[in-house]
């Protein structure tokens, strides 16, 4: 009895908190992630993604490191070391650097001009507390195995290669980082190099959904309104993993009919023009097809009509 009515408050808390909305910008997600998915965990076991570590909820979405509770030892940015950051398991810059906008402007230009960029920002299964300098020393590096084991955090068993431009988390969330890697690259189209494939494939093997990851990944789409698929079991990843591109869902401007989004264009079989470039792109066989931004975007129905308004076939497409 006293089991079912503790599963029954964990329940209605948990109930409680997870109300919100799917969050439009990374600021917001940061406030959401604290108050209704991360709300219990300051001083909770699984500690920060790559230490560990306990905090203190500080402000409206941060938190005071409690270096004590890993024994984490700073490295050499102390103010980072103290506090709380929100981490992307996969890098902002990975997000981006495959999309026209960041081409264009960087993070700041996608953050203003593409609506699928901000969605990817602030998906709430791929952003997760750390300590913010073991945060800024993973940069935008991939993961990967790192063979010096010479300790760079005290207790903190992550390491970081700045010289191989790799990090390697700690074994206990190696497995959530591989699963978040394959939600996000599925979800969004991301290209994923064989070899961070292989890596996560077997990371995914040996370290298997845990109690926690599933009650965060079910707190999360609660918020979200889906599933992470790859932690759920509905989905899996294998090398040349096709994308579902769920997430690529680019709202019609309403300042222009004449654009039109790139996954309902790609369903439809629509070409897509690039008023900018006067180049257009296919459906299938051209990888910059859902990289025009959506002000440039031009609809067409054939190629022919497409060639009759000034546009040629991107260089690219195979």
């Amino acid at each position: 009895m006293k089991q079912f009515f503790s599963a029954l408050f964990a329940f209605l808390l948990i109930s409680s908190h997870a109300l919100a909305a799917a969050p439009t910008s990374f600021s917001a997600a940061k406030a959401i992630a604290k108050r209704d998915i991360f709300f219990d965990q300051a001083s909770s076991v699984q500690g920060d993604l790559y230490c560990g570590c306990r905090w203190e909820w500080v402000g409206r979405s941060g938190g005071r490191i409690d270096a004590t509770s890993c024994g984490y030892e700073t490295r050499a940015q102390q103010t980072r070391a103290e506090r709380i950051e929100w981490e992307h398991i996969v890098p902002a810059w990975t997000l981006g650097h495959q999309r026209q906008c960041w081409q264009s402007g960087g993070r700041r230009n996608c953050i203003a001009d593409d609506p699928v960029f901000r969605a990817m920002e602030a998906d709430l299964f791929n952003i997760y507390p750390s300590v913010g300098e073991v945060n800024a020393d993973r940069s935008n590096f991939q993961f990967g195995m790192v063979r010096d084991d010479s300790p760079q955090y005290g207790a903190c068993p992550t390491k970081v290669d700045f010289k191989g431009r790799a990090a390697e988390p700690r074994d206990q969330v190696k497995g959530l980082v591989a699963r978040v890697s394959f939600y996000m690259h599925d979800r969004y189209g991301l290209n994923m190099s064989r070899q961070q494939q292989q890596l996560l494939m077997a990371w995914d093997r040996q370290y298997p959904v845990s109690e926690w990851e599933k009650s965060w990944s079910n707190r999360t789409a609660t918020v979200m309104g889906h599933p992470n698929p790859f932690v759920s079991g509905e989905r899996s990843w294998a090398l040349g993993h096709t994308p579902s591109r769920e997430g690529m869902v680019t709202p019609i401007p309403r300042a222009s009919r004449t654009t039109v989004s790139a996954s309902s264009a790609a369903v439809n079989g629509v070409i897509i023009g690039n008023r900018n470039s006067k180049v257009y792109h296919l459906p299938h066989g051209c990888p910059s097809y859902d990289r025009v931004s959506a002000q440039n975007r031009v609809p067409f129905k054939s190629e022919p009509e497409a060639a009759s308004a000034g546009y040629r076939k991107a260089g690219n497409c195979r």
